[in-house]
């Protein structure tokens, strides 16, 4: 594998029956997203629900993830925050723990000035000894980072990539490698040369995606028969759509921590007739 991967998959964070973190779940759903195209994972991102996760839970499930890694995917640690200190203390710990790199979002609510921002990564990238990737989502975060600030940010030492999921923003940055940060322009980013995606999708479709690196000239129909899939696990907040098709699937993933809530009867029909269409599963099962 080159790099960090081309697929990588923003896994999500399994919970119990008592919406504790289930270790065995996390295990058992990385070992067969990785059999299943995944040659890398983000873990404890936005899919992953790190905003309901206890530091002690966030690193806990980011250690396992390296310790219980399969041979030759990449682990990347989510480990942004609006305060700086946290998200320095964040990416200490993940370098301590092991990972291959870390992913820093835009801090949020806050919304920094374009001065803050590049004081605040100055100092992630300062507490990292691995490759960060900066994540630029203004939907969620108020604050968008564009492409002229990105290639400033890019001189900073160890800002190497942009996980960049403000579509209208998608082209080439000088000195940043770029991740598709939207499933629906994974396609698009390959076509540009770039490594890949963090990808949402993959959890359910990770084949077909791998096969979109894979066989370039099948690309462009490989990706124009995904996109219900793309439009289904966002049918309403991520991840519930996608723990919900994995429940489908037969992975134990459990339900999601307030105030995300699970799918209601309309949305569960949409994924099962997804996975359906998708020839993924035969019937719905009880």
């Amino acid at each position: 594998m080159e790099g960090l991967g081309a697929v990588i998959t923003a896994i999500v964070t399994p919970f119990d029956e008592g919406l504790r973190v289930d270790e065995d779940a996390f295990v058992s759903l990385m070992h067969h997203l990785a059999a299943n195209g995944s040659d890398g994972f983000v873990v404890c991102g936005t899919t992953g629900e790190a905003a309901t996760l206890s530091d002690e839970e966030h690193l806990g499930v980011i250690e396992l993830a390296v310790r219980e890694r399969p041979d030759g995917v990449s682990i990347i640690g989510g480990a942004g925050s609006n305060d700086t200190r946290h998200a320095v203390d964040l990416t200490e710990r993940c370098c301590e723990i092991g990972v291959d790199a870390v992913l820093s979002v835009t801090p949020y609510y806050n919304r920094p000035n374009r001065r803050g921002l590049r004081r605040h990564f100055e100092a992630v990238a300062g507490a990292s000894d691995v490759p960060v990737i900066l994540y630029n989502i203004p939907q969620r975060t108020g604050t968008d980072m564009p492409n002229d600030l990105l290639a400033e940010l890019a001189q900073i030492e160890r800002i190497d990539y942009v996980k960049q999921a403000n579509d209208a923003n998608l082209a080439p940055v000088d000195g940043l490698a770029i991740y598709a940060g939207n499933d629906g322009v994974f396609a698009r980013t390959l076509e540009m040369g770039e490594p890949g995606g963090i990808l949402v999708a993959s959890h359910v479709v990770g084949p077909q995606m791998r096969r979109m690196v894979d066989e370039p000239e099948h690309r462009a129909e490989i990706d124009a028969s995904l996109r219900d899939v793309y439009e289904t696990l966002f049918i309403t907040a991520s991840p519930a759509p996608t723990k919900a098709a994995l429940a489908m699937l037969g992975h134990p993933v459990g339900g999601l921590r307030l105030p995300l809530v699970e799918v209601d009867e309309h949305e569960r029909d949409a994924i099962h007739s997804m996975l359906v269409r998708h020839e993924l599963l035969g019937q719905l099962t009880a």
